[in-house]
């Protein structure tokens, strides 16, 4: 008798589900299970139904959406022709990971739970909702929900684990049986890269236009734009000294029996070191747990391997909180900091370390109509301070910041991919979009669009602070104003003493708003900051039909409820 091998199955947009699946993976075969772990996609899916134990490691994206990575598996479980009870024999459990701050809060989690309940299948224990709004993190929920977890299963399987499971041996970096995504990006020649933003504005804010011609590249309003950066070659040159490699010296990577499953298959061969760390490593970014865990394996100083393991255990996730996510820590400071457990790493386990770096998401900010050949984003530049004493940059951000292609050809590898916002093909039907600060970036997509194809009935409410400091794309706004396709409502908050924001200008308008949403079927839109202004925009809107359709309080909310539910209200949004 046998335990079945362990199935992690994960959806991750941005890397932090699939590593809580490694993580699974490497506690597994700390208790000598048999595991294997998949992005979704990479699954097929019809195998499900002779599984016998798999655990589900799911992120919400968007509003409410499965990661790109298990699209299919997801439209495959929801297939109607499958028969009720065929996932009988499958003990599985699932595990999300959301942010609180977005409306349907885990919810590809809490629907996956559901649908397996409906065909049969039998869970372990309650779903884990982790959310990355907590202090701690996604792993406030996690580690918990992990020893539950464990807990039951060796209560389901106790005598084949009495069977496998002996004394714990010091961890080493395991194999984890995964397989990643390829995508071909496009080098896009970068064309401009323009700070639209005042120079005494604390906010670098840039618009950068990319040729894509000869890319084939297709796009539609609504849409988004990929990008993975690069490193800063100041940190690169850090990391090289910090570990004693020599940044020219070359190697031919090979997979093996032992080698890391989620082998880079995007790395050239040979490679340098260089471009590894500069292209693949992701050392700015903020570690997790599971970074400290393996960390402390290579600890030779008893110092620095009692604290490694302090911030890897439950008891030190506040201290690990207040050293590394408050003042948001990147793992390459982390190096410097632990200088004697640095010098004992070894490249080979470099893969196992550090994650990939993740590909960034811009909405795109032009339409092919007008602009052919041309792809447009609005970036804010991320750059802000905490306790320690060198700022915090975004890292995508200020890569794309540093290239000036007034100094030479600079290209970018991107590719596309469908956005959350559709817009009406009817042509009477009027559009009102809300979109303050680079949240008007995909409007001024749609915009382009819209009136290429003689679609005039467009409304837009744009805040900022300052008219003089922040009004991104001014003159392009009226210009249609005064063309007659745009009608433009504008909120800035700093110049006046009474801050003024766009939820305002929305409730003075309520009269054009609730005739073109009652009587002519506008579609309504919000793109922005996801921490308040989506909220107060849906409560201004609600007011409005309260107060122009003499609706209840529930009467409004029902109304707003069914504007989403058949995509006349619509929001992107983002953290």
């Amino acid at each position: 008798m046998s335990l079945p091998t362990l199935l992690v199955l994960y959806g991750s947009q941005t890397g932090t589900a699939q590593d809580t699946a490694q993580r699974i993976v490497r506690q597994a075969l700390r208790r000598r299970l048999q595991v294997q772990a998949l992005p979704l996609d990479n699954y097929n899916v019809v195998n499900l139904i002779s599984e016998s134990l798999v655990v589900f490691v799911c992120a919400t994206t968007g509003q409410g959406e499965p990661p790109d990575n298990m699209k299919n598996f997801w439209r495959f479980l929801f297939r109607k022709s499958l028969p009720v009870g065929s996932l009988c024999q499958l003990d599985c459990a699932i595990v999300g990971l959301g942010d609180s701050s977005y409306p349907k809060f885990n919810f590809v989690a809490k629907k996956l739970h559901k649908r397996l309940l409906h065909l049969g299948a039998n869970l372990l224990l309650p779903v884990g909702l982790a959310d990355d709004q907590h202090d701690l993190g996604s792993d406030a929920v996690i580690e918990p929900w992990l020893t539950s977890f464990w807990d039951r299963l060796l209560a389901v399987y106790t005598w084949i684990f009495l069977l496998l499971v002996s004394s714990d041996d010091r961890l080493r970096i395991p194999a984890e049986q995964t397989v990643q995504s390829h995508s071909c990006p496009f080098p896009a020649r970068m064309v401009s890269n323009r700070r639209v933003t005042d120079a005494s504005h604390f906010q670098d804010v840039r618009h950068i236009e990319f040729d894509i011609t000869g890319s084939n590249i297709e796009f539609a309003a609504g849409d988004v734009v990929v990008i993975r950066p690069c490193n800063a070659p100041e940190d690169v040159q850090q990391f090289c000294q910090l570990l004693g490699l020599d940044p020219e010296a070359t190697f031919i990577l090979r997979a093996t029996d032992n080698s890391a499953g989620r082998f880079p298959t995007r790395l050239p061969q040979p490679c340098t070191v260089r471009h590894l760390v500069e292209s693949y490593l992701d050392i700015a970014a903020v570690p997790r747990r599971s970074f400290f865990e393996l960390l402390s394996t290579f600890a030779t100083n008893e110092l620095e391997r009692d604290k490694l393991l302090e911030f890897s255990s439950a008891a030190g996730q506040n201290e690990l909180h207040s050293y590394c996510n408050q003042p948001r820590r990147t793992a390459l400071e982390v190096l410097a900091d632990f200088p004697h457990t640095t010098s004992e790493l070894k490249v080979d386990y470099l893969l196992d370390l550090f994650p990939d770096i993740q590909p960034r998401f811009f909405s795109i900010a032009s339409s092919l109509q007008a602009q052919p050949h041309r792809l447009h984003i609005l970036v804010a530049v991320v750059h802000y301070k905490t306790k320690l004493y060198k700022p915090r940059r975004g890292l995508c951000s200020n890569w794309l910041a540093s290239l000036d292609p007034a100094q030479g050809e600079m290209y970018v590898p991107l590719w596309v991919k469908k956005g959350s916002l559709k817009f009406p093909k009817e042509k009477d039907t009027p559009v009102i979009m809300v979109g303050p600060g680079t949240g008007v970036a995909p409007f001024r997509s749609a915009l382009q669009e819209r009136i290429a194809e003689g679609k005039t009935a467009n409304v837009l409410f744009f805040g900022c602070r300052s008219v003089h400091k922040d009004f991104y794309f001014r003159s392009e706004w009226e210009e249609m104003m005064e063309a007659g396709h745009l009608t433009l409502f504008t909120a800035f908050s700093r110049d006046q003493e009474d801050k003024v924001y766009v939820q305002h200008r929305v409730r003075e308008n309520a009269g054009l708003l609730w005739d073109l949403i009652a009587n002519k079927s506008a579609c309504f839109y919000i793109a922005g900051n996801a921490k308040q202004m989506p909220a107060s925009v849906s409560d201004a809107l609600k007011e409005v039909f309260q107060q122009e359709g003499g609706m209840s309080a529930e009467e409004a909310e029902q109304m707003l409820v069914t504007m989403e539910r058949t995509s006349r209200l619509q929001c992107e949004t983002w953290s």
